[in-house]
């Protein structure tokens, strides 16, 4: 029977991106460094299990969600615009994902399972939304972690809600709330969509507006307020465009009209039952056990259920 600490609201829910922490392991641990005895490659999960320990051990959360890609490009999305995320599709159709992590997401997911930690995904919509959804209902404070840039929009200074940035990995993380946002882009957190539109992500298949990059971006989000007032400055000889950025708005004119949908977090997605109180002892420990055994992730195991029981401070009480 999983133990939970019972926990106030004081401590953060962590909502983390579990994609972008799988892929970063994936990506950071030779597969040759992690397998089992037939080495069969298990560097993500590996790494994923250590930075989970890490954060939770570091940010002291009292909840813990991880958000899962459902739908990683959600057609809704692609009706909108047709290039989003049309780099990454594999020549079957789906996703490109490295051959050697494809069947290491299912182990993750049954590691999670197994500990007690939530592991979310919702058909029709990404970890993006999930996270967003996490945020939005809190109740706070909430922290994301994310290598996404597009979470930015959810920091939010009054619930409070900080995205801990892992671009440089989780024992590098920098945490953002709005002045940190606006500190980095010239914008605050809330105007975050608008100026990303304009920017655009070739990593996410958004052109943006040729030859606009983050400082117009910023400098034009700022005088204006929103997209939706630079659009309509664009008829008005007094609003003072040069001629070339005018005709370089004007021509983007039908992507901007539907990048910020494209772009914004779902906030209100129907997510299932779940109890993201940080467990301290693992919810099913047999079946963890004999997972930790089968994928010789013994070590991992053993850290992430020490981290936890380290977690549940003595003063607290259980169920």
């Amino acid at each position: 029977m999983c133990q939970a600490v019972q926990v106030t609201t004081t401590r953060p829910l962590l909502a983390v991106d579990a994609p972008s922490l799988y892929f970063r392991a994936f990506h950071g641990i030779p597969t040759s460094a992690a397998t089992t005895a037939d080495g069969t490659p298990v560097n993500a999960v590996r790494g994923f299990l250590d930075m989970l320990s890490t954060l939770i051990r570091t940010r002291a959360p009292g909840r813990v969600v991880c958000a899962l890609d459902a739908d990683w490009r959600p057609a809704w999305r692609v009706t909108l615009l047709p290039s989003y995320k049309t780099h990454r599709l594999s020549p079957r159709g789906g996703e490109e994902v490295p051959d050697l992590l494809v069947p290491q997401i299912p182990v993750i997911t049954d590691l999670l399972a197994a500990v007690g930690i939530p592991a979310v995904g919702v058909p029709g919509y990404e970890a993006d939304d999930v996270l967003g959804t996490l945020a939005t209902v809190g109740p706070g404070p909430v922290e994301v972690v994310s290598g996404d840039r597009d979470l930015f929009q959810l920091v939010d200074d009054a619930v409070p809600v900080r995205l801990l940035y892992c671009g440089r990995g989780v024992a590098n993380l920098e945490v953002f709330d709005d002045a940190a946002v606006q500190a980095r882009y010239g914008v605050p957190a809330s105007a975050y969509v608008d100026f990303a539109a304009l920017r655009g992500d070739p990593s996410d298949g958004l052109p943006g507006v040729a030859g606009v990059g983050e400082k117009t971006a910023a400098r034009l989000v700022t005088r204006h307020g929103d997209l939706a007032a630079i659009v309509a400055a664009l008829d008005d000889p007094a609003a003072g465009f040069a001629p070339g950025l005018r005709g370089k708005l004007m021509a983007a004119h039908d992507y901007l009209a539907v990048a910020p949908t494209v772009i914004r977090v779902v906030r209100d997605i129907p997510l299932p039952a779940l109890d993201p109180v940080l467990p301290a002892t693992p919810a099913e420990p047999d079946r963890l056990l004999a997972l930790a055994d089968t994928w010789n992730l013994a070590g991992p195991c053993r850290r992430l259920v020490d981290t936890l029981a380290g977690a549940a401070e003595p003063s607290r009480s259980q169920t």
